[in-house]
């Protein structure tokens, strides 16, 4: 159940570091570090805007694998945001917005509409590579942006000990987009 969790947590966290990377936020100003109470509201942001784009895969695609990649990302970031509530209560630390946060908020409407535009092999396509490139850009910003702002011990472990439970989801979205390309549904 421990590794069940520090899994979760992981996931979410690695959402959030899509923020990092994202051209919105790469206009920020490079000197400014996040807080930790920054870093747990863009997590519980990015966690929550992952499982929408998930349900919404669960809604329009009839796709095996996609429905499979679909359901194990709402399963892992649901999991994920319990983890992180439980965190922030544990060290004290409520969520704060952010520029990044704000800026991954904005981004994320822009997909959606982009990605409720679409249907069947288009959609599976345009979600399995916006989650490909999502999880390359969290990798990214977990490691060279959240790990080096995060301040507290134990949310920096989080964050590092999710590097790995995030290359297994971008292997899975990977592994979903070859089987696309062989001309499945």
């Amino acid at each position: 159940m421990r590794a069940r969790v520090s899994k979760a947590l992981a996931v979410m966290i690695a959402i959030a570091c899509v923020v990092a990377f994202s051209p919105i936020t790469q206009a920020q100003d490079n000197t400014t570090k996040l807080t930790d109470p920054q870093i747990a509201g863009i997590v519980v942001a990015a966690n929550e805007i992952d499982i929408n784009w998930a349900k919404m895969a669960l809604s329009k695609s009839k796709n095996k694998e996609v429905r499979g990649f679909a359901e194990q990302m709402v399963r892992d970031h649901s999991t994920l945001l319990k983890s992180v509530e439980d965190l922030a209560a544990k060290l004290h630390v409520t969520p704060a917005s952010s520029d990044m946060g704000n800026s991954i908020g904005a981004q994320s409407k822009e997909t959606t509409t982009k990605l409720e535009a679409l249907k069947g092999k288009a959609f599976n396509k345009a979600y399995i590579d916006n989650e490909i490139a999502f999880h390359k850009e969290v990798i990214d910003a977990t490691n060279s942006t959240l790990i080096p702002d995060a301040q507290n011990e134990e949310l920096k472990g989080a964050l590092e000990n999710a590097v790995p439970l995030f290359q297994g989801h971008l292997e899975h979205a990977e592994n979903v987009a070859a089987e696309l390309g062989k001309g499945k549904k």
